[in-house]
């Protein structure tokens, strides 16, 4: 009886085996694809204009804040306790939409970001999703998240979505870092 069970066990190890070498794995490395995809580009244009925009705004209260407090410590001695009391509650009012503006944009840049950044990783998504469906793989993984990947029995996907997500072949990571690098500095200027 133990050798019976033994031998099944032996069995059904090997049958384990025999078919674990059928399955197929893949890997794409899907932070790349998503980062070069053309629609990642007008993401970033919209993402960079509200930022500007954002900015551009909490200067100008900057601004007002700056002269209002200049002219309060100019002024305030001359000032009747009345004017004096105003001018304070104006100044504390500025300070505190200057807070609030802060916290409230950096939430509406971060729900725009998702609105701007779901359609573009979802489309990603649908591509590997249907590379691997079409080549029969059970698995993809992304390469950008592991630590280790054997070539040989893994096959990369990057190209073929690549080419699905129309990102040119020239195009790559350094190409892109060497780009917003030269949009960052000519923006400084």
């Amino acid at each position: 009886m133990k050798k019976l069970i033994v031998i099944a066990a032996a069995s059904l190890f090997m049958c384990a085996a025999v078919s674990a070498q059928g399955l197929k794995f893949a890997h794409v490395n899907f932070n790349e694809l998503v980062q070069l995809m053309p629609e990642m580009d007008s993401a970033r244009v919209q993402m960079d204009a509200s930022q500007k925009e954002i900015q551009d705004t909490y200067q100008s209260m900057i601004e007002e804040f700056n002269s209002k407090y200049a002219e309060y410590g100019e002024k305030q001695a001359t000032w009747t306790q009345s004017v004096r009391e105003s001018k304070e509650r104006e100044i504390q009012s500025i300070q505190a939409r200057i807070q609030e503006f802060e916290q409230s944009s950096q939430q509406d840049l971060a729900q725009l970001q998702n609105t701007l950044m779901a359609p573009i990783y979802q489309k990603a998504q649908d591509v590997v999703n249907n590379l691997a469906k079409a080549q029969g793989f059970i698995y993809v993984f992304d390469s950008s998240q592991l630590l280790y990947i054997d070539e040989a029995q893994s096959t990369n996907l990057t190209q073929s979505a690549r080419e699905a997500l129309n990102i040119p072949a020239d195009r790559t990571m350094e190409s892109l870092q060497a780009e917003l690098q030269a949009k960052a500095q000519a923006a400084q200027q």
